[in-house]
């Protein structure tokens, strides 16, 4: 008879609350218009409109490397905490 792998439901972690955070963020920045729909101040002569969106940009790249990172992380401690369950059960 061949064993079935035990299938485990998503757990919400303070780690993976963190992430989502991270990943949500500039859709929130970007969505909500009315925060940074004007001109002042202007940044070496570029509106506030443009530069706080180009700024967005660099804070999302910066963000989703953070998610990813700590996604990896995550993802190692899960595995390692499975190979020690795994190891328990024999």
């Amino acid at each position: 008879m061949s064993e079935t792998p035990e299938v485990r439901p998503p757990v919400v972690t303070p780690v993976r609350v963190i992430i989502a955070l991270c990943l949500v963020a500039p859709f929130v920045a970007m969505l909500w218009v009315g925060s940074y729909a004007k001109t002042d101040p202007a940044f070496i002569g570029i509106p506030f409109f443009y530069w706080y969106q180009m700024l967005w940009v660099l804070i999302s790249t910066a963000l989703t490397m953070l998610a990813y990172q700590l996604w990896q992380r995550d993802q190692r401690a899960r595995k390692a905490a499975a190979g020690r369950d795994e190891e328990a059960a024999k």
